[in-house]
């Protein structure tokens, strides 16, 4: 192979990982995403690069030392995009999203240019087009944890339960703290959205229980 195929070579597939990278990058920045056009266009072009080192370095020994701490590398990158907040967790499809275009950028830097072609249109379609299935899937199945406080001599735990089997929602109590005049009871609910919706607006209507805060 002559030194200019080599290097035709090589932009064909550098090209290749900016492409797949610009087109994650630009689905994820019309989402305002954290990690988005730029970001993930270096991150494929780099996985991309590396791979392409790491083939040559090792020719004849161990091609695979650089591209495994690729990997290794794309973990803390995608750690810090993930935060919690409370019992929220935010990031992880963004985070997932880092590691899954590393991935095509060492594909398509190994020269596996089908597989790449293949794994960006899925990764596109998953972004896309999933995101209104999980709607609809948050719409009929949704969970809730409430905070619960009433008192003891208008309402009891038995009671409190009792509208939570009426509105016909799944429910698990995860904690209690009982003094001389008030209950506190910590529920996990789920159910439809609507249903939720409505199990809500009944406890804030309910003069019984003093009151309620709740989180999705």
């Amino acid at each position: 192979m002559s030194l200019f195929d080599l290097q035709a070579h090589d932009l064909v597939r550098v090209l290749a990982a900016l492409v797949i990278g610009s087109l994650i990058g630009g689905e994820r920045e019309y989402r305002s995403k954290a990690a988005g056009f730029r970001t993930m266009t270096l991150i494929c072009v780099g996985a991309a690069v590396f791979t392409m080192l790491s083939l040559r370095l090792g020719a004849g020994g161990s091609p695979d030392r650089i591209a495994s701490n690729v990997i290794t590398g794309i973990g803390f990158i995608g750690a810090g995009v993930i935060f919690k907040d409370g019992i929220s967790i935010s990031g992880l499809t963004t985070a997932t999203s880092i590691w899954v275009t590393a991935a095509l950028g060492m594909a398509a830097g190994a020269g596996e240019l089908g597989l790449a072609a293949i794994g960006v249109v899925l990764v596109l379609v998953v972004l896309a087009l999933f995101d209104k299935l999980q709607d609809l899937i948050d719409d009929v199945h949704q969970k809730r944890s409430y905070r619960l406080q009433f008192s003891t001599s208008r309402l009891s735990q038995t009671e409190v339960e009792g509208m939570l089997r009426r509105f016909r929602v799944g429910f698990r109590l995860r904690k209690v703290i009982q003094d001389v005049e008030t209950v506190t009871c910590w529920y996990d609910v789920w159910g439809s959205h609507q249903k939720l919706d409505e199990f809500s607006e009944f406890l804030f209507k309910t003069e019984n229980i003093l009151s309620v805060e709740y989180s999705a």
